[in-house]
């Protein structure tokens, strides 16, 4: 794990109030789960991916994504050799270790589907052939919060494959003051030399470590009783305010989390603190508001989070 631990701060030198932005990072990259990010432009969304990728030493490709992107421009497409008279399969930018997909949501839906399947089940089908993708495979996706015109609503199944949703917000005086200084600094030194290489048995073997860490019952019946809450809302804090509720899928995001997180931590089990600290992040994006939430200006996050307020974890 401690490979892992010095990747984290690797990647958060560069940034600043990311603390939160790089930890999700690393717990989706251990958990093995893809990360969505919104918040409005030049918050470093694709700094921070870019950072991650140059500690990895597996293959990186960002997916700029627009309204006219075709699904072979990320599957790969047959290109024909005429010296040999035969098809050879390009690969696709899909094909590569960590992929940043910027403004995911300017993808239309063909291309969305077809990164449906490779974030599903880490594979492409293109060529009338299923290609397997690299392991470990990551998704990091960007999402502008501010720009809908153009704009191709991501589609719930989406929204469910990804283990994590993090919602960046505007820095304040003192952040945005050591940003300028960051820059500035960056930008009268020369590029430096990543710090570390991680290679993918790395990764691979902190995964199987994190796997062994242990939820006590009592910590799993908390992460149950917050997904059941979305669902049996009679009498409940969001009665009346869920119009569809978080899938088997969201426990089992929280709980591969919640490992990962403790992992992090240095522990071998995890705590309540650690569902409750991902409970936003992890559920929010699977949870649809009903008409009474919306028009109570009440987010998915919103709603989450008065989850935690009433459901205790004993």
């Amino acid at each position: 794990m401690a490979p892992v631990i010095a990747l984290s701060g690797a990647v958060a030198r560069g940034l600043i109030g990311h603390e939160i932005l790089v930890s999700r990072l690393m717990i989706a990259l251990l958990a093995g789960g893809h990360v969505l990010i919104e918040g409005p432009p030049g918050l470093a969304k694709t700094r921070a991916v870019k950072r991650l990728a140059a500690s990895l030493s597996g293959g990186f490709a960002r997916i700029q994504c627009t309204p006219d992107l075709m699904p072979a421009d990320i599957t790969g497409t047959q290109v024909f050799r005429p010296a040999s008279g035969s098809f050879d399969f390009l690969e696709g930018p899909l094909f590569h270790q960590l992929v940043l997909v910027d403004e995911i949501n300017r993808a239309p839906p063909k291309v969305q589907s077809a990164l449906l399947e490779a974030m599903a089940e880490g594979q492409v089908t293109a060529g009338g052939a299923t290609r397997i993708l690299p392991d470990p495979f990551m998704v990091v996706a960007t999402q502008n919060s501010i720009e809908h015109e153009g704009t191709f609503p991501l589609p719930e199944a989406q929204l469910d494959r990804f283990l994590l949703h993090v919602a960046l917000q505007l820095p304040g005086a003192a952040e945005e003051r050591a940003i300028l200084d960051l820059v500035e600094a960056e930008g009268q030194a020369p590029p430096a030399a990543p710090e570390l290489q991680l290679p993918p048995e790395a990764i691979r073997a902190a995964r199987a470590a994190v796997a062994k860490v242990w939820l006590a019952p009592a910590l799993k019946d908390y992460i149950v009783r917050l997904v059941m809450a979305t669902r049996d809302t009679a009498g409940g804090p969001l009665e009346g305010l869920v119009d569809h509720a978080v899938s088997p899928r969201g426990s089992l995001a929280l709980a591969a989390a919640v490992r990962a997180r403790a992992a992090l931590a240095g522990r071998d089990h995890g705590l309540p603190e650690d569902v409750t600290a991902l409970a936003v992040d992890s559920l929010s994006h699977r949870l649809i508001p009903g008409w009474r939430a919306t028009s109570e200006g009440l987010s998915a996050r919103a709603l989450i989070g008065r989850l935690l307020d009433h459901v205790s974890p004993w």
